[in-house]
């Protein structure tokens, strides 16, 4: 049986870490990328079941762009917008042409809510 695999991408390497420890801890496997310049080049590598992406890195809606060029390659690869954006913007987000994400996740959150989503988007079971 295969684990279900999550990409995070997020240019603070401790939020990665945090979340690595913790899906791996329930059975997913995991990487994670800081540089959004490659974050596309690990997608297609390891070929996710689901990513997790901030979406303030280099720049101020990065995030946004890796999500689309992610669907253009995978229309079918649930994503979750983890990003305290909504607080720093003061900005509530709907899904639209530009937001293409399955879910959005305000920093800092409880893991379990992640799980919850993963659960949600994966089938409930980290394995097939």
């Amino acid at each position: 049986m295969m684990k279900k695999k999550i990409l995070i991408i997020d240019d603070d390497s401790d939020i990665i870490e945090a979340l690595k420890l913790f899906l791996e801890a329930k059975g997913y496997e995991v990487k994670g990328e800081t540089k959004p310049s490659k974050a596309i080049e690990l997608f297609n590598s390891f070929k996710p079941d689901l990513a997790i992406l901030d979406v303030m890195m280099d720049e101020p809606d990065e995030g946004f762009f890796i999500a689309q060029k992610i669907k253009k390659i995978n229309p079918s690869c649930p994503l979750i917008i983890y990003s305290s954006i909504s607080k720093a913007l003061g900005y509530d987000f709907a899904k639209s042409e530009v937001i293409v994400a399955e879910d959005f996740v305000d920093k800092p959150a409880d893991p379990n809510v992640l799980l919850d989503l993963l659960n949600k988007y994966l089938g409930g079971s980290n394995y097939d």
